[in-house]
């Protein structure tokens, strides 16, 4: 079940291998994608053309064929969920496809209209249901019993070897016509046509069968048979013969005493079927059944075709077998009984042949997509009105308070695309500001398809962090240094200061990063200078004054705390001697060059002469004085946001200079976007009355671009596992079912969801990662394939991080931490002592020229030793400026040489995709690797469920959304012992509710174990807020 060209496809594929050890192989790639144990039939968020060319890639005699490729449900040519075309299907792979099954509802004949599939052998195979099941459909060989013998057969479809099929009357399948089961409509293709595709009786849309999509599809009228064509035979099993003969069901005791008998006395039943002479059969079994075996043989019967998941009923008499033949034998003496349900729902009739249809009638439906009317955000073609007023302004600062979903992201692209293309700004003078290196990417697509090569890429479009590293770079000393992630953070501080224990030096490094925000400085090697004069520094005509004022009364509670700011000069000292430096120190150290450097400031100002600041709403105090500090006076500065969606406050974020942006830029120009273009408006009106409690907000009210009925659910279930088993049936039913099972039993009803729904339409949002776990299980079990945002990072992986130590090494020579790891041998690092060696015998020698002279580093073992000889023959085999794939695949090659564990084929592909676009800039990779966040985690090509903590999905959509843990002590979140941040976690639901296109599903549980204790919280208030819930 993926999406492919924005449309939902559901297909079932047959692969084949010549052996257990390729099945073994296909087993381990197909796991890294999705769960293939939940049941027979695993479901994956997989394109069918990528899945063949898996097959391929692990065994060359590996084979891939269609499954009952006609079937409106799960096939290639199905109306609901398949394709045109075979090629449309596979792509560039499809000369690797050769064979094609024909399934239950379909035979040769009606393969032979589209030409197309004439050049594919068509094989039958039989679900294996039952013992009783198999051979009703089958494929007939002629060659020696062998994979490779038969498969030879299927590819050349030479008749010395390929003997064609056994097929069931395909009016027997289960989707044979169009109809509706719940109403007892069967209709022909033509009298579908003649209704304009809906039922007659409620209205809704028809199930097309598989006779209406052959007529969509088809070239060729009924009744031609290609040159090349293979011969089949059409069957009826015997029980259901020897079932209208007898007058009693195909499972009663009777029918099945008589099967055996024949079975026993007459040979196997294919035989009986096929080939035994007709006068031994009535010897055997007697005359009706000789009759009614030579009208199958001949194709002499009569059909109520199959429809909407209803089997078809296939008769060989259209009166009593006995009266019609004109005699009876002892075995058909007796009194007919009335036939049983045998569980089947009552038939209906199939209307009679429709006469002839006037030339005005509807044409015959060719396929039952119709594109979602998806977020219209990137769609619609024009800006609206308050759009084109915030594009066009340009003579003084600009603030845009833009709600949830009225293009935000496109406004200030389509803005900063008009000062280049309209008012000939140089590209090179622009700069754009972002959050996530998510939003950066996305931000320079939409540029790149508004601008001209030359122009798009010369615009700086970088996150706060990115740009600190780009300015720290040119003007700083940090072009070669070394830009830290947690873990290593967390293990410099524990060197720096050893008596921590892990749990007090997070707390400490949550304080450090909180003191940097603020704006704290501290000189690792200048201990008597009074730092606080950094901040007095800055002068008033660079930043308002009473902001300084603020700052220094935020700062001094860091200052008065003379063992943190030891400890903070601790581990800046560390940081200095390990050439490296962490997430923060990107702004405070760019604060701190530009007010003690003013040539950088100027040069500064001079280059971003035109500045644009996504999600303004979110910056904290270093970020504030950073930007105000770039833009000058602001006249050509434009920033964008929402306070409603302010939601990291816990990170120091403060909103409330988004509130006071016209108090810093008094000629300002505050625009409002509330035209949304994402989601139905009875969310937005939900969404609205919960973040109309929040106090100090301006009223804004959201219009929706289109009407339409919506659901806003409320569910309570009875603890947190049901309610996670809730979510994955709920998703089960919206995605129109996962298997025949779901369809026909009645777990799902297809009329429900007239727009197809993909498993990337779904996310599961939730205010702490530690919820996840009951929903992996619960999605786990299910099979239905799922994405977590927010756990191990790809980055944290220990066969991926033993890469980029290697790439760190090459771009900064001098990291420590780098060496460290890369010189460790069966999880034992070198002393400090010869790390130190190794990095000043490259200091003094050079990097290449001091690479064979590092083996000889003090105090390095034997294995060490190997290893360093390993490492310097890595580095001296790599060309010059290597390109990022080749580095990459060099590092991999090298650490499975060196008999460690090799990174997955699923994460290799992630740490291309994610090098791809830097080409042979290693270092801005590495920096990108280094400032990941949370929601760069989330993938939009995978066609799976997304699980994310409702800060992960800021800034994207959904068509449908389930937010669990809606009780009061989880949303809003109630902690022990401190007071709760009320408006944020207000704020924090209305993002999550405003995630929602056209479903949004917020779920509680009247118990929850949550970090090991029992809960039973009332519902959220917030749910209370809402009129309708």
């Amino acid at each position: 079940i993926y999406k492919r060209h924005d449309a939902v496809r559901k297909v079932h594929n047959l692969i084949f291998f010549p052996t257990l050890s390729a099945v073994e192989k296909v087993q381990i790639e197909l796991e890294k994608i999705g769960n293939i144990r939940s049941d027979g039939r695993p479901i994956l968020g997989l394109d069918s053309r990528d899945l063949l060319e898996i097959v391929l890639t692990v065994d060359e005699r590996g084979y891939f064929i269609p499954a009952h490729i006609w079937t409106p449900w799960f096939s290639m040519l199905g109306s609901k969920s398949g394709f045109d075309s075979v090629e449309a299907c596979f792509g560039d792979l499809t000369e690797h496809i050769f064979a094609l099954e024909t399934g239950l509802s379909s035979d040769p004949p009606m393969n032979w209209r589209v030409s197309d599939l004439d050049r594919y052998t068509l094989v039958s195979n039989s679900d294996a249901h039952s013992p009783q099941k198999l051979g009703r459909e089958a494929t007939l060989f002629h060659t020696e019993r062998s994979y490779d013998a038969i498969f030879a057969a299927l590819k050349s479809g030479d008749p010395s070897t390929f003997g064609g099929t056994v097929e069931f009357f395909p009016e027997e399948g289960k989707y044979h016509f169009d109809g509706h089961r719940k109403c007892s409509v069967c209709w022909h293709p033509q009298q579908t046509q003649a209704h304009a595709g809906r039922c007659a009786v409620c209205g809704r849309p028809v199930t097309v069968g598989v006779m209406h999509r052959v007529e969509a599809l088809a070239d060729r009228p009924e009744g031609v048979r290609p040159d090349h064509a293979r011969p089949f035979h059409s069957l009826i099993p015997l029980p259901e013969v020897l079932s209208e003969l007898l007058g009693v069901g195909p499972n009663s005791k009777k029918v099945q005493n008589e099967y055996f008998r024949l079975l026993s006395h007459l040979g196997p039943e294919l035989d009986i079927l096929r080939n035994l002479p007709l006068e031994d059969i009535a010897a055997g079994g007697g005359a009706p059944l000789a009759e009614g075996i030579a009208r199958m043989r001949q194709g002499k019967i009569e059909a109520d075709p199959g429809y909407d998941g209803e089997f078809g009923v296939i008769r060989l008499f259209s009166e009593d077998p006995n009266a019609e033949i004109g005699g009876q034998i002892a075995l058909f003496a007796e009194e007919k009984e009335s036939q049983k349900s045998e569980g089947k729902s009552q038939k209906a009739k199939v209307a009679a042949e429709p006469s002839v249809l006037s030339e005005t009638s509807a044409p015959i439906i060719p396929s039952s997509y119709q594109r979602d009317p998806q977020s219209q955000i990137t769609n619609h073609q024009s800006p609206n009105q308050a759009q084109q007023r915030a594009i066009e302004h340009t003579t003084s600062p600009l603030l845009i308070v833009a709600g949830p979903g009225t293009g935000k992201t496109r406004t200030l692209t389509m803005r900063i695309a008009h000062l280049i293309q309209e008012h000939g700004v140089d590209p090179a003078n622009v700069l754009a500001i972002t959050f996530t290196n998510k939003a950066a990417e996305e931000m320079a697509e939409r540029l790149a398809a508004l601008l001209d090569d030359a122009a798009a890429v010369q615009v700086t479009v970088k996150t706060f962090h990115a740009l600190g590293a780009q300015i720290l770079a040119e003007w700083g000393d940090a072009a070669d240094v070394t830009i830290l992630d947690d873990e290593d953070r967390l293990r410099l501080l524990r060197r720096a200061v050893p008596e921590l224990k892990e749990r007090e030096a997070n707390a400490v490094l949550a304080r450090i990063s909180e003191a940097k925000n603020q704006l704290v400085f501290v000189d690792g090697d200048d201990r008597t200078r009074d730092d606080r004069t950094r901040i007095e520094r800055i002068q008033v005509d660079k930043i308002a004054e009473d902001s300084l004022q603020s700052a220094q009364s935020a700062q001094s509670a860091f200052y008065s705390d003379p063992k943190f700011i030891e400890i903070y000069r601790s581990y800046e000292d560390i940081l200095r001697l390990s050439h490296a430096l962490d997430f923060d120190d990107l702004i405070l150290k760019v604060v701190r060059l530009c007010v003690d450097r003013e040539d950088v400031l100027s040069a500064l100002r001079a280059r971003f002469q035109w500045i644009s600041v996504d999600e303004y709403q979110d910056v904290n105090l270093a970020q504030y004085w950073m930007l105000r500090l770039l833009a000058g006076d602001g006249r050509r500065l434009c920033a964008i946001g929402d306070p409603d969606q302010a939601i990291y406050g816990f990170r120091g974020a403060d909103h409330r200079f988004f509130g006071r942006f016209a108090e810093d830029y008094p000629n300002a120009v505050v625009l409002h976007l509330s035209r949304n273009y994402r989601s139905a408006q009875a969310i937005l009106d939900a969404a609205q009355q919960v973040i109309a409690r929040n106090p100090n907000r301006e009223d804004v009210a959201l219009l929706a671009e289109f009407s339409e009925q919506v659901k806003l659910d409320v569910h309570l279930s009875p603890t947190d596992r049901a309610e996670a088993e809730f979510v994955v049936h709920q998703i089960e039913q919206m995605v129109g079912g996962t298997s025949y099972f779901s369809l026909d039993s009645g777990r799902v009803d297809d009329d429900t969801a007239p727009v197809e729904r993909s498993f990337a339409d779904f996310a599961v949002l939730y205010r702490f990662n530690a919820q996840a776990r009951l929903l992996q299980e619960a999605f786990d079990r299910s099979g239905i394939p799922y994405q977590t945002v927010g756990q191990t990072p790809l980055y944290a992986c220990a066969p991926v991080r033993a890469v980029l130590d290697l790439l760190w090494i090459a771009h900064n020579p001098q990291s420590r931490l780098h060496w460290e790891r890369v010189l460790s041998v069966n999880g034992k690092p070198p002393a400090v002592h010869s790390i130190e060696s190794v990095t000043a015998i490259l200091a003094q020698d050079g990097f290449r020229a001091g690479l064979p002279q590092i083996l000889y580093a003090d105090g390095l073992s034997a294995a060490q030793r190997d290893r360093a000889l390993a490492v310097a023959g890595f580095y001296r085999d790599l060309p010059t400026r290597p390109h990022l794939a080749e580095l990459i695949e060099s590092a991999q090659r090298f650490w499975s040489a060196q008999g460690e564990d090799a990174i997955t084929a699923d994460d290799l592909r992630r740490l291309h995709a994610r090098a791809a676009r830097f080409g042979d800039r290693l270092g801005d990779f590495l920096v990108s690797t280094a400032l990941h966040s949370e929601t760069d985690a989330y993938d939009p090509r995978a066609d799976r469920v997304t699980l994310m903590t409702i800060h992960a999905a800021k800034g994207l959509e959904f068509a449908t959304v389930f937010v669990v843990g809606c009780e009061d002590g989880l949303l809003p979140y109630l902690p022990q012992g401190r007071d709760a941040d009320i408006p944020e976690e207000r704020r924090l639901f209305y993002v999550a509710m405003t995630r929602a296109a056209r479903r949004l599903v917020l779920c509680l549980a009247r118990r929850r174990v949550f970090w090991g204790q029992q809960m039973e919280n009332p519902r959220s208030r917030f749910v209370d807020d809402i009129e309708s819930a």
